[in-house]
């Protein structure tokens, strides 16, 4: 509490440091009693421990055993899963049409979502109008959920017996436990992501921006496709990736509202589900399929980041 006091004291008062009730010369002839010494030291051990040189592993510790608990499990996957051929099992056809279908949805989720989501973002970062806290809450909403009630929500909204299953059946429409309801599933819980990162982007643009380009005329389509997109691209780059890694993984809604058939909506993280139960071989060679594409998408991810953060220090 004593060091925070003080670095408060200092913040507050800028560059002025605080007065010390040591003169220099105490100071330079060590006589400055340190943190530690009114204690009794208890071993060499200790006092070195606590020393200022071996302090640092006060906080290397604690974050290697927290690192270890993710690098670990990754490591002990690629391990497995090449010792049980892993090559032979990635190009089987199983893998292939799961590889295939979770490449199809994901990618048409990420365009109907930049589609739709776009113009949605925009209008709760710009527009002010009632109930927007709670629409965001709403578009929120689905990050948090579990899985399995995402899929029951779907369920229960457009499944044959859903509120509303039985319009949909009048006009020849059946979603569930097809390659449809994969995708909208995928939506469900992936597009939150996009609009999250797109409402932030447009928010952070500044306004006079805006108001310039309408001062030189333009209307507000033209603000939206000829200032406001390109200012706010990495943003939704950023978000469109993220879409895309949480769909490419999405499990829990798929399995309740479109089943798991081989070829019509069996995804890859369905391949693996069904593979700890016929061929584990299988399972661990789309695990690390999948690892290796979320790696690589996060990584373009944080990419897209830095250069932003780069363009926002030169400007």
């Amino acid at each position: 509490m004593y060091f925070l006091q003080m670095a408060r004291l200092f913040y507050k008062n800028g560059a002025s440091l605080p007065p010390s009730k040591f003169t220099d010369e105490q100071v330079a002839r060590g006589l400055v009693p340190r943190p530690h010494t009114s204690m009794k030291k208890k071993g060499n051990f200790l006092s070195k421990l606590f020393d200022e040189g071996h302090l640092i592993w006060l906080f290397i510790i604690p974050s290697t055993i927290m690192l270890a608990l993710f690098a670990l499990p990754l490591f002990a996957l690629f391990v497995r899963s090449f010792e049980a051929g892993f090559f032979n099992y990635a190009f089987s056809e199983q893998a292939f049409k799961a590889l295939k279908l979770s490449l199809l949805t994901s990618t048409i989720t990420t365009g109907v979502t930049i589609l739709f989501g776009t113009t949605l973002g925009y209008m709760l970062a710009r527009w002010k109008f009632r109930l927007r806290s709670w629409i965001e809450l709403l578009i929120d909403l689905p990050i948090v959920l579990p899985p399995s009630v995402a899929g029951l929500v779907l369920l229960m909204a457009f499944g044959r017996r859903g509120i509303f299953g039985q319009e949909l059946s009048a006009l020849g429409i059946s979603l569930p436990f097809t390659t449809a309801a994969v995708i909208i599933a995928q939506m469900f819980v992936a597009a939150p992501f996009y609009i999250r990162s797109a409402r932030i982007g447009f928010r952070t643009i500044d306004r006079q921006l805006e108001e310039a380009a309408n001062v030189e005329g333009a209307n507000q389509w033209q603000v939206f496709t000829e200032v406001m997109i390109p200012l706010a691209g990495s943003a939704l780059i950023s978000g469109a990736i993220l879409t895309w890694t949480r769909a490419l993984g999405e499990f829990g809604a798929t399995i309740l509202f479109a089943g798991n058939l081989e070829g019509v909506t069996q995804t890859m993280p369905m391949a693996i589900y069904l593979g700890f139960e016929r061929n584990l071989g299988v399972a661990l060679a789309l695990s690390v399929m999948l690892v290796v594409v979320s790696m690589l998408l996060l990584g373009l991810t944080r990419k897209f980041e830095k250069t932003e953060e780069h363009h926002n220090s030169i400007d």
